[in-house]
């Protein structure tokens, strides 16, 4: 995660972008918190919806769950993402296997590097989410300038899904001050 943060603001500053709003879902969630944790200088405002700080945050049989986890675990939705957009699809195993990898390696992001991010962020997750909605309030109570909100009736697929709350949520959030 932390090398995804490092990535992704090497191109921010190769673009030359001096600042930018982050929208990171999941896995995308915890690297946007790496980034304002590691690069805080290119980070105007953050969305993090369904990213973990610390793996307290998902039932302890998710984290189990990669220990045995097979391509055909793979949620449908997302192998037929990245079948639609990947230039070599015969790389799904490999970009599969690498995925595991990284959530089988996954460490917690401490409580006091949380604290320190200081642009405004707006925490989201589903009510049924993988993210339990503790953990996004526990997340929400350590940021000093933090927004959150739980969407009712959403599980951790279709979070991003919830166009019709989440583009007019995160639009007024972005164009706010």
């Amino acid at each position: 995660m932390e090398q995804s943060a490092d990535d992704t603001t090497a191109l921010l500053e190769y673009l030359h972008f001096g600042q930018a709003d982050i929208f990171g879902f999941s896995n995308g969630g915890t690297i946007a918190l790496q980034i304002a944790i590691r690069h805080p200088r290119v980070v105007r405002k953050l969305v993090i919806a369904s990213g973990f700080f610390s793996r307290g945050g998902a039932d302890p049989a998710f984290w189990k769950g990669f220990d045995t986890a097979k391509l055909e675990d793979m949620p449908k939705e997302l192998r037929d993402s990245y079948l639609q957009v990947a230039p070599q699809p015969e790389n799904l195993q490999g970009m599969f296997d690498k995925a595991v990898q990284l959530m089988r390696n996954f460490t917690d992001i401490p409580p006091g590097s949380v604290r320190k991010i200081t642009a405004p962020t707006l925490i989201m997750c589903g009510d049924s989410d993988v993210m339990r909605p503790e953990h996004a309030v526990e997340e929400f109570r350590l940021l000093r300038n933090a927004r959150l909100a739980v969407l009712p009736g959403t599980d951790h697929m279709n979070v991003t899904a919830r166009t019709e709350w989440l583009v007019p949520m995160v639009e007024q959030f972005l164009d706010e001050g």
